[in-house]
């Protein structure tokens, strides 16, 4: 799964970000590059530590752990700020409210995140339910990337439901099969976690830009418009 969702980072950012900024071509400002360098990281650091321990070399994954404490502000700090430029850009270029509505859900999803890997990090000492909260926390932090994969596939429709809700949450029925295959029962924290997790996301898919939706976002995003 780790290595599966760092495939799926990398190809979904291969166009809008790492291809522009090999040619030269890209024009966000710095905070886009802070951004992607705690992404990446924490990606990285998600299959370095996965790897770590299928290797036995618990101790060590155990020490490397701390840099979360690194990535985890830095990848949500990071990510509000750049939903906040790509906002003021949007709104520059007369998308008008659709940009501030997007706001709204980057501040979900990283109260998603953060709050999922704080959980698994105060559950480090019970590994079943440690991996599944941190996974479920990377889940909640890819859907931008799954979402971009509507580049490769244009003909699809309503790619906001495909690619940014559906394919980023199998990954959690997939992970709960496993479960099921593997141990004849799927871990409380899938039941709990994972599909609050979905039910969440499907529900903002379903009110994205509505009228309720549109009065929080702008009330959210007032202090940076």
């Amino acid at each position: 799964m780790a290595g599966l969702m760092a495939a799926l980072c990398l190809a979904g950012f291969a166009r809008t970000y790492f291809l522009p900024v090999w040619r030269g071509s890209f024009a966000g400002n710095w905070i886009f590059h802070v951004h992607g360098a705690f992404l990446f990281g924490w990606i990285a650091l998600f299959v370095i530590q996965v790897s770590l321990v299928r290797r036995g070399h618990v101790s060590v994954h155990r020490q490397l752990g701390v840099l979360a404490l690194v990535l985890v502000p830095g990848v949500v700090l990071s990510t509000f700020a750049v939903g906040v430029a790509a906002m003021r850009r949007d709104l520059a270029a007369g998308v008008g409210p659709l940009a501030i509505s997007s706001l709204l859900g980057v501040i979900t999803s990283m109260a998603w995140f953060a709050g999922l890997v704080t959980l698994g990090l105060l559950r480090r000492r019970h590994p079943a339910t440690h991996k599944r909260l941190l996974f479920l926390a990377t889940v909640a932090m890819i859907w931008p990337a799954a979402f971009r994969l509507r580049h490769y596939f244009p003909s699809v429709p309503h790619p906001e439901i495909y690619f940014a809700l559906v394919l980023p949450d199998a990954l959690i029925l997939l992970a709960m099969a496993r479960d099921w295959l593997v141990a004849r029962r799927v871990h409380p924290v899938y039941w709990i976690g994972g599909s609050a997790l979905i039910v969440e996301q499907s529900i903002e898919v379903m009110l994205f830009d509505g009228p309720a939706w549109r009065q929080l976002a702008t009330t959210l995003a007032a202090p940076f418009l």
